[in-house]
Order: C-alpha cells, then structure tokens, then sequence
C-alpha cells in the first residue's frame, strides 16, 4: 500500500484508474465530476488533498475537447487545495499529433479546410503585395516606372522639404545658399504654376512620375492608374496553429508539476514543457505477445506502416532479431487505375512470412488496412497490427473488419470495450500495470528507467 498519494480519476477511462488504485492498493478519491446544463464543467474534490502527492488520471480518447478541460479544472482545483505536488497522467496525451506546423514537400505550409476564404472562386486574397518570388516561378515586374521614375519621386519630395524649410524665417536667408538664387517672382506675363488640386478641378489626370500625361478627353489612361488597380489573385493557404504547443502551456499553467504518458506521436513534444515528461513504451507488451502468441516469430518481419514509425519498429525487430520491412507512402497524386495501392510501395520481403505491423496510433485505420492489403498482395501468409493508442474512431471498426487484416492488438489506454464487442479480431493488453508502476516509483522518488528496457 502506498501512503500519502491521492489517485484522482476523470471521467474519460474509469476502468483504468480502478486497475491503476488495484495495483497500488489504494482507492480512489471521492471526486466530483458533472456538467451544468449550460455544458460547463463542473469538479468538486470531497476530500482533502493537503500537502499529498496527487496523481490525475485522464487519457485523450472520447471527447477530447472536455476531458482535456476537465483535467485542467482538476489541476487547478488540486494546487487551490494546497497539495504538495499534481501529476497528469495522460495514458493517450491528446493533440499529441499537432506538435508542430505540418510542411509539405516544397516547404510551404498545408492549407487549412476549405472555407468561403480560401475557396478558389473567392475573389480576394490576405497576402502582401509584391509576393516574395518563388525558386520556380518568374520573379514579379517590380516598379511599374522603373528606377528612374523612383529616383525623380524622391528628388521631387527632397525639393518640397527644401521649399517647406526655405519659408520659414530663420532658414529664409539660408535658402538661396541651399537651394540656389531664388526663383524669379511671377508676373503677369508669366504662366502660373498648376498645383496638383488644380488639376483635379479642371479634370487633368496627368500623372506622376514617367507616366505618361494625357488628358481624360483623349480616352487614354495613365500607366500609375493601371498599376493601382486591385487584382485579386484566388489560392491563398492559410497558416496552421500550434496546437500541441498550446496545451502544453495550458497544463504547465494549470498547475501540473510531473507529466506521464506512453508513446508520444512525436518525441519532440516532451521539449515544449518545462516540467519533467515522463514518457513511457509500450514495446515491453509488444515484445512479450509477440515472443508468446505469434507462432514462430523468429521467421515473422516487423513492418512500419509508413516512414514515421520506423525507428519505433526496428527497435522491436532488433531486440527480437527478426527481419524488419518498410512501407513507403507516397502521397502526390496518381492516375493508376488501382487507387488503393498506388501511394504505397513495399520496401523488404515478406513472401510466406508472417507479416506484424508496429504503430503508434490508430485513429480512422485507414493506414494499416491499406498496409494490410498491400503486405497480403506481394504474399505475406497472415498480417498482425500491433497499436499502442487504438482510438478507432469513425467507421474504422468496420473498415478493419472488411480488411485484409488477421488480428489487430491494442492497449486499453482509452476504452476498448464497445471497440471489442463490435470486432472480433481486436485483442486488448492492460497497461494499467505499467502506470502504476510507474505511479509508485515516482512517488518514491525511484528511477523509472527499468519501464524502459525492453530487452
């Protein structure tokens, strides 16, 4: 039994938090959690948590949107109640795939969903003008009367200032030493200066500049009048937010002081906290099943679906010694009449071989049965999918009861259970046991690193 530690569970995977309090041998903190009938969040903790160590139990699966806000109400209800230290354990940290700004190939950013702003008929654009040029495309006209028409707009505003400073009385005796001998005063003979306001009385659109000067009569136009009208130009893409980067500082503001989690999307996301993360692999349990319920194994291949995953995947195939393979995705577009393989490109053998994919996350499964598929096409006998986040949302449990797929084996670090009663080939592994092991080590101040060898 573990002593001055408060396990404090939401809403999202209460299953979790009893395997979890099971395992430590404590019960879980009468807390509670609701709703008003606006929809704001409502938590009130009904037991003190005064100088404990308080451990809050959220994965990022179902809604994700008020999990997540629930568990910063809670951490903040925890620091208000004074406890001496808050830990968010995030089985499934959520928005964990927004960690940084997605780039395609030629280093532009991805546009958002289309919307009334960046549809192709809409006639206007938000950009600056003139754009900066791009390696592959003509470099804009620049000025529309070159340099030399700069060059006189700027002599013509240096003699203004001249003439403006010249009028004053201190600097009327120093004009003709800066500006030369003044000018000859006007007589009755001589033509009178038109000013520019003139002109517009007697309808004179003569331009400025190397335009030329033609009258309105004539039916010609001046070329600064062609240069100033707007031309919108349609395909803006829009910036895309930070996500990630954001809910990390709301954790960090809320109150949290230690962060755990399992299988990051991306590894660079533990450098966007100041707060120790403390992430956790879920190979052990895949190395396990895979040494205990996969006939034959050594002569299995490990598969990454796609290049992202391949560090992730040989890791396993080099701590089995088991050959490893690679799916190469390709996603520019395609006129192969069989649509469904022609992005992906098989890179090993997997011939009357068992073949085991290995991924992080599997949320619509559109990657692994399309894997799958493609494994079976170039003669793998039987296709595994080992998962550690099975968030299958959407039609993905019918997508993979249709597939080519034999078995697909995910943790319970969000909800299984509705998952399981719907697919027959889905197979659940208990992670609890690790976060709770993880749970007592931390609060005793043990190192952690034993979770992490896997070999």
């Amino acid at each position: 039994m573990v002593r001055n530690i408060v396990v404090l569970g939401g809403s999202s995977h209460p299953q979790l938090t009893q395997t979890i309090c099971n395992h430590l041998g404590v019960a879980p903190a009468n807390v509670l959690l609701d709703k008003f009938s606006v929809g704001e969040t409502r938590v009130e903790i009904k037991e003190s948590v005064r100088g404990k160590d308080v451990y809050i139990i959220q994965s990022g699966g179902g809604k994700v949107n008020d999990n997540l806000m629930e568990l910063l109400i809670t951490i903040s209800a925890c620091k208000t109640a004074s406890a001496r230290q808050v830990t968010a354990v995030l089985p499934l940290f959520p928005y964990s795939r927004q960690s940084d700004i997605p780039y395609n190939k030629t280093g532009a950013p991805l546009s958002k969903a289309s919307n009334c702003f960046n549809k192709p008929d809409f006639p206007y654009i938000l950009d600056s003008l003139p754009q900066t040029p791009h390696p592959d495309h003509v470099q804009s006209a620049g000025l529309t009367n070159g340099i030399d028409g700069l060059h006189k707009g700027l002599s013509k505003i240096q003699l203004d200032e001249s003439s403006s400073a010249s009028s004053s009385p201190q600097n009327a005796r120093f004009a003709s030493y800066v500006n030369g001998p003044h000018n000859r005063p006007e007589t009755s003979d001589s033509p009178k200066s038109t000013t520019y306001f003139d002109r517009q009385k007697n309808g004179s659109t003569s331009s400025l500049g190397n335009g030329t000067a033609k009258d309105e009569n004539n039916g010609t136009k001046s070329n600064n009048s062609k240069s100033n009208v707007f031309q919108p130009q349609p395909g803006y893409k829009q910036w895309v937010a930070q996500a990630g980067t954001l809910v990390a500082d709301l954790l960090t503001c809320a109150g949290a002081d230690h962060i755990i989690t399992m299988d990051l999307h991306d590894a660079q996301y533990q450098g966007f906290f100041d707060i120790p993360v403390d992430n956790l692999y879920g190979r052990p349990l895949f190395k396990k099943y895979i040494q205990y319920q996969i006939p034959d194994f050594q002569q299995a291949v490990i598969v990454s679906p796609d290049a992202g995953g391949a560090k992730r995947a040989t890791a396993i195939a080099d701590g089995l010694g088991m050959p490893f393979a690679l799916i190469h995705k390709e996603r520019r577009p395609t006129k192969i009449s069989d649509r469904q393989n022609a992005t992906m490109m098989l890179v090993g053998e997997v011939t009357n071989r068992t073949a085991i994919l290995i991924d992080d996350l599997a949320d619509t499964s559109n990657t692994i049965t399309r894997a799958a598929k493609l494994l079976k096409k170039e003669g793998a006998t039987k296709v595994y999918a080992l998962l550690t986040h099975g968030i299958l949302s959407g039609d993905a449990i019918d997508r993979i009861n249709a597939s080519a797929l034999d078995k697909v084996v995910v943790t319970n670090s969000v909800p299984q259970d509705e998952h399981k009663r719907r697919c027959s080939k889905l197979e659940v592994l208990e992670v609890g046991t690790i976060f709770a092991e993880a749970i007592r080590r931390v609060h005793y101040g043990e190192s952690i690193s034993v979770l992490f060898q896997y070999d």
